[in-house]
């Protein structure tokens, strides 16, 4: 008889990893009305942004649940998942002998505890929610899922009952409340992840998870492709090109006034979608363009993309603010583009490739070349390049043109 594989752990974080970030709390707010809706999605927003702690921002949250009954949340939980998709990634995992544990810090336990019913999971765990008499849903929540390193606490445990150590343990997981997972000695793998996981990671998925398989059995993921979304959303980014050029030929301030009509345009059929609302054209583009997660909240990105072009427009002249953002908007798109095919990670922030750098200053040099000398349009793209690597809080499409438009200005 062969020597059994000696078992090992994974755990998935559940939020933003086996279920589309905020969903569940979008579809309760939705459930609530516009104006629960609005206040759940602040408060998590909050979160995001580090104002609010974990456990703040979730007790403010449940707070807008008093008086709904439990199954109410799991019925709204019910329609979320894509069950069988994440069923057949949990037998495969099962069958490199791996138990399989889910830990949520903002979900409740029961719904936690159905969800790995369904997928086949070992363990589940998540946040204690008060229930009264008449089982209606207080607004307290507790547990160790929310507590400074109850996570590690509960991972310890299981690792325990395993006989196993941090050494034979994977960790999936996306945003900072995980942060207590990601030890030294675990396996630590980033989906879609925030600044902080991101930096953490041995690994980084940035499209599918089940691409989770082949960095537990080779150590690296596979090669993936843009999905379509990541088409049209890159598309749109890049198309950013003809404002500068529009600006140079009609001059700044009809463009800028354009952008800005157009910013307000977004930002009430944003609103108006979270309503259950669409406006024509522009809620079917997002629908379109936004990732699957992003389509359970507010989708900033294109807001902090116009104030990127239209700031980068109005504070520096032409042609710097033009190769600038020539610079961001082609040679960032083609980097998300590239960088979505498996290359090369990048050390210290493995969510970037070096073909996906690569291509991405090409490009960039390429179209700033249109505005500006060659030598000067190499470093403007080298600059952008190196601020897109940099794994900071900032956002992207902000920093990348002012950054490099003020780098120009130093050398025109």
């Amino acid at each position: 008889m062969g020597i059994k594989e000696k078992n090992k752990l994974i755990v998935f974080d559940v939020e933003g990893v086996l279920v589309p970030k905020n969903m569940f709390f979008f579809q309760m707010g939705r459930k609530l009305g516009f104006f629960v809706l609005m206040q759940i999605l602040l408060y998590r927003c909050l979160y995001d942004l580090g104002i609010y702690s974990l456990d703040a921002s979730l007790k403010r949250v449940f707070r807008k649940f008093r008086g709904q009954k439990m199954e109410t949340l799991q019925c709204v939980f019910d329609k979320i998942p894509d069950t069988s998709r994440l069923q057949s990634l949990f037998a495969h995992i099962k069958e490199k002998n791996y138990s399989i544990a889910i830990i949520s810090s903002s979900l409740p336990t029961g719904i936690v505890k159905r969800l790995a019913d369904c997928l086949g999971a070992d363990y589940a765990f998540g946040i204690d929610v008060g229930i009264n008499a008449a089982g209606e849903i207080t607004g307290e929540v507790s547990g160790e899922t929310i507590e400074i390193k109850g996570k590690l606490k509960i991972l310890q445990k299981i690792l325990a009952l395993e006989g196993l150590t941090l050494r034979d343990c994977t960790i999936v997981a996306r945003d900072r409340s995980n942060r207590c997972l990601f030890t030294e000695d675990v396996k630590k793998v980033g989906f879609n992840p925030n600044f902080i996981i991101r930096i953490k990671s041995d690994y980084v998925i940035m499209s599918k998870l089940s691409s989770v398989l082949s960095i537990l059995s080779e150590g690296q993921d596979r090669r993936s492709f843009p999905s379509v979304n990541d088409f049209i959303r890159e598309n749109i980014h890049a198309a950013g090109i003809i404002m500068p050029i529009l600006a140079h030929i009609i001059d700044v301030l009809p463009v800028a006034i354009f952008i800005g009509v157009l910013s307000i345009v977004y930002f009430v059929s944003e609103v108006a979608r979270l309503y259950g609302k669409s406006l024509p054209l522009i809620s079917t583009i997002t629908r379109h363009a936004a990732s699957q997660s992003e389509l359970y909240g507010f989708v900033a990105a294109p807001l902090f993309y116009a104030f990127g072009i239209l700031f980068t427009l109005l504070v520096f002249p032409y042609p710097v603010s033009a190769a600038a953002i020539a610079i961001f908007t082609l040679g960032d798109s083609i980097a998300s583009i590239f960088g979505g095919t498996i290359g090369i990670r990048l050390p210290f922030n493995k969510g970037k490739t070096l073909e996906g750098s690569l291509s991405g200053f090409v490009f960039a040099f390429l179209a700033s070349s249109l505005f500006v000398a060659p030598w000067i349009a190499v470093v403007g793209a080298a600059v952008a390049m190196f601020v897109e690597y940099l794994p900071v809080s900032i956002n992207d499409n902000v920093l990348i043109p002012i950054v490099t438009a003020a780098v120009l200005m130093l050398l025109i």
